[in-house]
């Protein structure tokens, strides 16, 4: 009896539940997300202070601000970031070397087919450069987006992060 009865009271919230869920609402939709975006290390190339976003090893960080929050770059209306007459939405990163040398960076959608990913910077981006790096990654699509660098052919300096990129309605409002 006692159980038939705890049966009936779960019956009926989970039925209230169903009964509020908006319009359009799928479990489809409500499934964890499969963009597993990387957490932050707290290590920043060339220093021994951790700073909280930043992700990177003793040789090559994204940092010291570091990754977004949450792993996700929001492109929104009158939010950061720009877009590109092509669609691209690019935002800053930053990035710091432990090391002498040219920073090389790679990126790919992992969730679906798309141009790679653009990397720019008006800075000097040379061999005999160290130190901090500003830069504008570009995506061609918002999606998931795995970023690869690294300081010349130092393959124990490469790091790899993944990033969610979203854009809400029609995104930043600086366009190039």
């Amino acid at each position: 009896m006692k159980k038939k009865l705890i049966l009936f009271v779960l019956s009926v919230i989970v039925g209230s539940l169903v009964a509020a869920m908006p319009p359009g609402f799928s479990a489809e939709a409500s499934r964890p997300d499969s963009c597993h975006v990387t957490t932050p290390n707290g290590i920043v190339a060339g220093l021994s202070e951790r700073h909280e976003g930043s992700y990177g090893n003793a040789l090559l960080s994204v940092g010291p601000f570091g990754l977004w929050p949450n792993g996700t770059v929001v492109f929104k209306p009158g939010g950061a970031g720009f877009q590109t007459k092509e669609g691209a939405l690019g935002m800053k990163f930053g990035w710091t070397r432990g090391i002498q040398g040219k920073i090389n960076i790679a990126g790919r959608r992992i969730d679906a087919d798309a141009p790679p990913l653009r990397f720019e910077t008006n800075q000097t981006n040379d061999a005999l450069s160290t130190g901090f790096l500003a830069s504008y990654l570009l995506f061609s699509t918002p999606g998931c987006w795995e970023v690869t660098a690294q300081v010349g052919d130092r393959e124990d300096s490469k790091i790899t992060f993944v990033t969610r990129v979203e854009k809400i309605g029609d995104g930043p409002a600086w366009r190039r």
